[in-house]
């Protein structure tokens, strides 16, 4: 079997102590993290600038409005990739301003292409990586042979999160802990998608390295599949 043309993936998040991404179901992110160390969030740009592309999902982008740029420290935003297969998503959103930095929509045969249109208007590249959904396996193999694309952030949900695990394409996690508790059966975690059936489904993860940046422990890890 043929191995696909893909980055090296790297998800990076930050999270609660009991395994939170947000206060609540369709909270922004950016409430936890305001209360993240100075040195937390200069590495989080560090990282950015040292990766060529970064990806969130869409409702990272309806919730949050993300820009993706590096803001903190020197160096050059990364490629912007969103994968939205209905192209559905707000084109004034902050991410689709390409004035900032360049951005990649990835998006189904599904999509219209009066939706498609629109992107491409603003200096958007779309790419179609999928038939009824983004298939991301696909969309790997498109940013590494169509853009030179080695090296990608996922700041992604629960839903991307699992994606790109269950398709076996995260090499690396780099966890930022909050020093929080927020409980609620359905905040969401850091993977989401479908539950396990065994023990022998989980994914394993290698300990490689566990720091502090001001008053946050951020652990690393290495992806086992």
């Amino acid at each position: 079997m043929n191995m696909i043309s893909r980055p090296h993936v790297l998800m990076i998040s930050e999270i609660t102590a009991d395994g939170k991404l947000t206060l609540g179901k369709g909270i922004s992110s950016k409430i936890l993290m305001k209360h993240m160390s100075h040195e937390a969030e200069v590495l989080l740009h560090q990282t950015r600038a040292e990766y060529d592309a970064i990806m969130v999902g869409s409702s990272t982008i309806r919730i949050d409005n993300s820009f993706l740029t590096v803001r903190m420290v020197e160096g050059k935003s990364p490629l912007r990739v969103i994968p939205n297969a209905k192209a559905d998503l707000d084109e004034n959103s902050n991410v689709f301003d390409t004035s900032l930095a360049k951005t990649v929509l990835a998006v189904s045969e599904q999509a219209a292409k009066e939706r498609i249109d629109i992107f491409r208007a603003k200096g958007v590249d779309v790419v179609v990586a999928g038939s009824e959904h983004v298939e991301y396996p696909r969309l790997m193999q498109i940013l590494s042979e169509q853009y030179g694309v080695k090296s990608l952030i996922v700041e992604g949900g629960p839903t991307l999160n699992w994606h790109m695990l269950n398709a076996k394409l995260v090499d690396e996690i780099r966890l930022i802990h909050m020093p929080f508790i927020v409980g609620g059966s359905d905040t969401p975690s850091l993977v989401g998608g479908m539950r396990i059936g065994s023990e022998n489904e989980m994914i394993r993860l290698k300990l490689k390295g566990t720091a502090m940046y001001g008053e946050n422990l951020v652990t690393e890890y290495d992806v086992v599949y």
